[in-house]
């Protein structure tokens, strides 16, 4: 069994508006205050790193009529596939190259 790392405790003064929202949510997460505010702030620290590493790209976008998005919606699914992986193979593969990057 993997031991449990060491743990430090964080205070800071925040408004009390945001207080009251961040303890709404703890509680209608189920989780203890300390659980809550560690995945909080892992999940910041992931979108950051999201947002520094996509700085370099481009959105691309089209629409298509409704039976055919459904129609895409249910092959992604069937497959486990998701949309953004599913277009850079596509583009990819138009393109003649192999590596992938994400």
């Amino acid at each position: 069994m993997a031991e449990a790392e060491k743990t430090k405790n964080l205070c800071a003064q925040i408004p009390e508006s945001l207080h009251i929202k961040v303890r709404q949510r703890q509680e209608e997460s189920g989780q203890s205050l300390s659980v809550y505010m560690t995945d909080l702030i892992k999940k910041f620290f992931e979108m950051e790193g999201k947002t520094m590493a996509k700085a370099d790209t481009r959105t691309v976008a089209f629409q298509v009529d409704t039976e055919l998005f459904e129609r895409f919606k249910e092959y992604l699914k069937a497959n486990g596939i998701k949309q953004n992986a599913f277009f850079l193979d596509c583009i990819q593969k138009a393109l003649g190259d192999t590596t992938t990057e994400e």
